[in-house]
Parts: structure tokens; sequence; C-alpha cells
């Protein structure tokens, strides 16, 4: 039971208005240790701001967000800036892709060890044995997670050159190079065919064992919702309209209005 586990983040009553527009009203949500949550609603419905407040670019007008680091510190996280975030265990991906398209495949996830270095200064001024060690440590593990996505062959292409399918997996990828806790995917199979979104869907299972995460997921394409989330919620015009198992929501009357329909409660 979700009682019985180590709570990772507790967000409190956050809202935000642009220009006189609540964009996000009153959202409330605990995720615990382990757990694979499901985010959904309409486009519009303010999923995305959510993840903004969460991973620093936006703050709340109200409201508070407490994140529980992998030491088990508890910091008030409503106000730090995207880097601190990034550094206790918060990371994300994108609904749009942002990857550094000029630089390598493999170049793009060890941008994402940098915050890991132990080096100083004079270390890498002048390459000292310690600015090596952590070069090599760069190297691997880069390609550790390249192998794991199977994108490895691609380490020296730029990354513009890859297919959508592994542009995505890439910015999976970079993602957990910052050694994360608690993993944002926005819309991770936006513009994947449906064998990508199979192979998305087991990838995100393993990764989450593989590496001890806490997964917020916000997804359109209900068949990976339904067959991975634990717990979904749902917003629509940026309020909660429901919460639970995810047979209990697809059945659930004002989300079917709201945003799944017939034919997607049928089709789940």
């Amino acid at each position: 039971m979700a009682e019985q586990r180590d709570m990772v983040l507790k967000i409190a009553d956050i809202s935000i208005v642009f220009g006189g527009l609540r964009a996000v009203s009153n959202f409330s949500c605990e995720l615990y240790k382990g757990e694979l949550v499901g985010l959904i609603g309409p486009n519009g419905a303010g999923k995305t701001t959510v993840f903004n407040m969460l991973s620093g670019i936006y703050t709340p007008t109200e409201g508070e967000i407490a994140f529980w680091d992998r030491y088990g510190k508890i910091h008030q996280a409503g106000k730090m800036i995207p880097s601190r975030l990034n550094r206790m265990g918060i990371s994300r991906t994108f609904q749009n892709i942002r990857l550094f398209n000029n630089l390598t495949v493999e170049d793009n996830v060890r941008i994402a060890l940098h915050s890991g270095r132990k080096e100083s200064p004079l270390d890498v001024l002048f390459r000292l044995k310690r600015f090596r060690i952590d070069e090599e440590h760069m190297t691997a593990k880069a390609g550790e997670l390249l192998s794991l996505f199977k994108i490895e062959g691609k380490k020296h292409e730029l990354a513009r050159n890859l297919p959508y399918g592994e542009q995505r997996k890439l910015e999976i990828a970079r993602a957990l190079a910052s050694n994360p806790t608690l993993l944002l995917l926005d819309e991770p199979a936006a513009g994947m065919n449906p064998q990508e979104t199979v192979e998305l869907m087991n990838m995100i299972s393993f990764i989450r064992k593989e590496f001890h995460l806490t997964i917020l997921l916000i997804e359109h394409d209900m068949r990976l919702v339904m067959g991975i989330c634990e717990r979904i919620l749902v917003l629509d015009y940026g309020r909660t309209i429901a919460e639970g198992l995810p047979e209990d929501i697809k059945r659930d009357p004002a989300v079917i209005k709201a945003y799944l329909g017939e034919e997607a409660l049928l089709n789940a």
C-alpha cells in the first residue's frame, strides 16, 4: 500500500495565475517511492504547467511543493531554480523534444553528467588525474545509458540526425544521466508508432525498477497509461476531477465526459 512507502513528493494546493488566467487551481498530489503515476486530461488542462512548477520553470502563485531527496532530506521545492532541483533528484523530459541538436548523441548524455563531477577548476585546467578519471567515468556512464536504449552505435552522430523515436529515447537517457529519484515524463510516446509505443512501455517499466525511480507521466496514449500506471490523476481546466486506479478512472463518468469519450473507454 502507498501508505507504507516512503514519500517522495507532496504537492499541496498549488495554483498558478497568468495575467488573470488561473491555469492550475489547487492541485494536490502525493507520490511515494517506486510509484508510477499518470497525469492525464484534455489539451490545455494544465498538465505541462504542473510539470513546469515541479521542475522550477514556473513558481506557484499559491501552495507548496515538498520533495524528499535521495538521502531522505525534505526540501521546500516550490521556489527553487531548475538546476538546483535537478541536483536534488528531479529530472524531466519535454513534450517537444529539447536536445542539443548540434552536439553528438554521446555529448548530449555527458552534459547531464556534469552535475556529479568531483574535480576542481585546477584539475580541469591542468588535466590532472582526477579530471582524467572523471572523463573516463562520464564516457563509460554515457555508453551504458546509450546501450540501455540501444542507440550506442550512433553515439558519434549529431542528435538532430536521429530518427524521431530515437531522439525520444536519447532525451530519456539524458534525463537518467543526472541520477534522479523523481522522473517527470511529458508525453514520451508523442509521435511514436504503435510498435515504438509498446517498446517504450516496456522500457519505462524496466528503468523504473533498474534505477529505483518514482515516475510521474503525462500521456495521451491511453493504452500506455492504462497499461503501466498504478494510479491516475485527471485534470480538466486546471482542476483535478478524478484520481484513482486505472480501472476506476476509465469508468468514471466525469472523466469520460471531459476527456476519454466512449470510444476511448472501449479501446483502453
